[in-house]
């Protein structure tokens, strides 16, 4: 089982990895620099979430760990990592259309709400990546 042993992390790639789905109790990390921008986690097996100068960029539930989260201006892709059938809310810009991307397979257009969220739906496994690409068209 691959997690995030230290909750959140830099990458030599200049990407983050965060979260541990493998935690019994709440565990979090406040004020984490990456970028100029200040992110906090917050996570365990029941939920992880990802925040970016206080706004949402990431939750899961139940609780995922995150690889090489890569965030552009018109997409992010990273890997993922979980034990079963996960939602994945993702806030993006408000009420734009995106290319979904699971393991290289194109799932389909979405199209974000008012507030900008996106929810992917992903059977994981432990000890099995998945790749999520999304491209704002």
């Amino acid at each position: 089982m691959a997690v995030v042993k230290e909750l959140i992390r830099n990458e030599e790639n200049g990407n983050i990895s965060f979260g541990n789905y493998a935690l019994d109790t709440k565990s979090k990390v406040s004020d984490f620099e990456h970028n100029g921008d200040l992110y906090k986690v917050k996570t365990f097996k029941e939920i992880t979430k990802l925040e970016r100068n206080g706004m949402i960029v990431y939750e899961s539930v139940p609780g995922t760990s995150v690889f090489d989260l890569d965030l552009e201006e018109r997409d992010l892709a990273f890997k993922v990592e979980g034990t079963t059938s996960t939602q994945i809310t993702l806030e993006l810009e408000a009420e734009k259309e995106y290319k979904v991307f699971l393991d290289d397979t194109n799932i389909g257009k979405m199209k974000t709400n008012l507030g900008g969220k996106l929810v992917i739906s992903a059977d994981l496994a432990e000890d099995v990546q998945t790749f999520v690409k999304v491209v704002r068209l």
